[in-house]
């Protein structure tokens, strides 16, 4: 074999190992693709039941506290109806952005471009965390919800404190976690137990497939 030969069978080596190395990286690019489509996917039953827990809670609350407001505004104690009134709405802001992230899972496609999926996969990062934030907001209601005016007035002392810390500590725990629920606290302790869960890993895990398949362009 002389030396032309040679060179022929190294560049012809040399194709097969280039189409090779495309092939593969093109099947790898593929899987990884359906991985992403399969991770956000698994997130469909949890948001499912979210919704339907939500829309059920927001469906009784309003019925009572339509039917309080009609036969007995008078008797029933207007920190109950504020309080409650304040969590249905809260819940149902919830409710309206978990709706718009399950048809965004709904629309995550493995054959769509990969800039359309990083978008998706990007809004339910950020809705995941503003849907948090929303429902900390709850938080002094549930301080406030039971109380009334007769037991204001027979209240000592040792109520008032009590119940003013217990409201002034939910109050701000509920603004302290509305301004720090972002990214950027993302490695924090506290912020990875809130989030550790199935509504905010296969996110995770689906941005850093799509960072790989990034790479290889």
């Amino acid at each position: 074999m002389d030396d032309k030969d040679m060179i022929n069978l190294w560049k012809s080596y040399d194709k097969r190992l280039e189409e090779s190395l495309i092939l593969n990286r093109k099947n790898t690019e593929e899987i990884t693709r359906i991985n992403v489509q399969n991770s956000i996917g698994s997130m469909k039953p949890v948001k499912l039941v979210i919704l339907l827990v939500g829309i059920a809670w927001v469906s009784a609350g309003s019925v009572l506290v339509v039917n309080l407001l009609r036969f007995s505004f008078e008797e029933v104690s207007k920190f109950f109806l504020f309080s409650a009134t304040a969590q249905l709405f809260i819940t149902l802001l919830a409710i309206i952005v978990y709706l718009y992230q399950f048809v965004l899972i709904q629309q995550v496609d493995s054959s769509e471009p990969i800039l359309e999926t990083q978008k998706k996969v990007a809004q339910l990062q950020s809705s995941t965390l503003w849907v948090t934030r929303i429902l900390f907001l709850q938080l002094p209601l549930w301080t406030t919800f039971y109380l009334s005016e007769s037991l204001f007035k027979n209240a000592n002392l040792a109520f008032y404190l009590l119940q003013g810390f217990v409201t002034l500590s939910f109050t701000y725990a509920a603004f302290w976690l509305f301004v720090n629920i972002n990214y950027g606290n993302s490695d924090k302790k506290w912020f990875r137990l809130l989030f550790d869960g199935r509504e905010w890993t296969p996110v995770i895990k689906s941005m850093e497939m799509l960072r790989q398949i990034e790479e290889y362009h």
